[in-house]
């Protein structure tokens, strides 16, 4: 990358899938992730290190993934940490970031591994109070999602309210229908949708049982997942500056030509902002999470480390959309109970997706349905029943 005129040292990990950027000088951030398959940036990559005032210290750049960590836009934001590379027994090769931090003298890691036959990036964190007195933290991974006219957040079927930093305002999600941020949404509108949003703006899931997060754009039909435990990762949380002139101006701040972007964050052991957890003395907490790309789903209604599923219906059809995360031979089927509505095999792959419309009877109701992907060996890898 280049800083200026100067050149900032870059860490790659690379298998058959997936290309990752590590800046380890500029606070061990991801610059950048390609699915290799469609060279796809799946999250914004930001051509240049253009820094603004954001930071807790200062210095901040867009862009790529952050970690946030112990404290939101973290003072090492833009600080080298320590880091380390190293090839494993099973193929794959792990980038390892980290530093004791300078604020509560707390020590934190994360290791990036990518595995030789799986489209994700798998991120192991490792925090540690070295001192004799409890310390707060809080960690929030922060990939930022390139955003225009076509595309939108992708949150869990279940999350019916959206709420503000602190819990002090809520919202309908994805139809708001009052007042949010200043904003009159009263005429119901779609802040799934970055053009939407006109104003500086964040919300948070207020509770969701599913375990992933993303975003998705239907011009390229390519996205970005984030899966994790959601009883350990619950924060599902989208910021935008807004597409409005305020926005746009810090468009021109943080980048040169690369345009707009959101972030969708995603909080371990918090499900808002800026609530805190404890690390108690000498505690060690260790947590892991995964980002990946995927394609042709649109809006996922559940996904696994195997695959990802989407199910529509409309006009009395059911269009089911698969996506794998590695390669696959698989079952799909769709049934009403115990009736088998459609059952097929496939042969599934991170450079591909499936795509199926199946004709529904007149009087099924769509709570009675039930699409899943089994393997080969007759095991699930994913499900979703509305």
């Amino acid at each position: 990358m280049e800083h200026g005129k100067a050149k900032v040292p870059a860490d790659f990990l690379e298998n058959d899938y997936l290309k990752i950027m590590v800046l380890p000088e500029l606070g061990g951030r991801i610059q950048r992730a390609t699915d290799k398959t469609n060279n796809y940036d799946f999250v914004y990559y930001n051509h240049v290190i253009k820094p603004a005032l954001v930071g807790l210290a200062g210095p901040w750049i867009s862009g790529g993934i952050e970690f946030n960590w112990p404290q939101h836009h973290r003072p090492s934001t833009y600080d080298p940490v320590s880091f380390h590379m190293q090839e494993n027994e099973d193929g794959s090769a792990t980038v390892m970031v980290g530093e004791a931090e300078n604020m509560f003298r707390t020590k934190g890691n994360a290791y990036f591994t990518l595995y030789p036959d799986k489209a994700w990036l798998e991120i192991r964190a490792q925090l540690y109070n070295r001192t004799s007195v409890p310390q707060t933290f809080l960690w929030w991974a922060n990939p930022a999602v390139p955003v225009n006219d076509n595309t939108q957040s992708v949150f869990p079927p279940d999350v019916h309210a959206v709420m503000d930093h602190g819990k002090r305002d809520v919202s309908r999600f994805p139809i708001a229908t009052g007042t949010y941020y200043k904003m009159d949404y009263s005429a119901g509108v779609d802040i799934f949708r970055y053009k939407n949003i006109p104003v500086p703006t964040s919300y948070m899931a207020c509770h969701s049982d599913y375990d992933f997060v993303g975003g998705y754009d239907y011009g390229k039909e390519a996205g970005i997942l984030h899966i994790a435990d959601h009883h350990i990762a619950p924060g599902k949380k989208q910021w935008t500056w807004g597409c409005g002139e305020f926005g746009q101006a810090w468009d021109r701040n943080l980048t040169d030509e690369d345009g707009p972007y959101v972030e969708l964050m995603t909080g371990c052991f918090t499900d808002n902002q800026p609530d805190f957890s404890w690390l108690a003395p000498y505690e060690e907490k260790t947590f892991t999470q995964y980002f990946m790309p995927y394609k042709g789903v649109g809006m996922v209604k559940n996904t696994t480390l195997d695959a990802a599923v989407g199910l529509e219906t409309e006009g009395g059809n059911a269009v089911v959309t698969v996506y794998a995360m590695g390669e696959e031979q698989v079952k799909i089927r769709l049934t009403r109970r115990e009736q088998i509505l459609f059952e097929e095999d496939a042969q599934l792959d991170p450079g591909l997706h499936y795509r199926k419309e199946v004709k529904l009877p007149e009087d099924i109701r769509e709570e009675e349905l039930l699409v899943q992907v089994i393997s080969e060996e007759g095991k699930e890898l994913v499900s979703y029943r509305p």
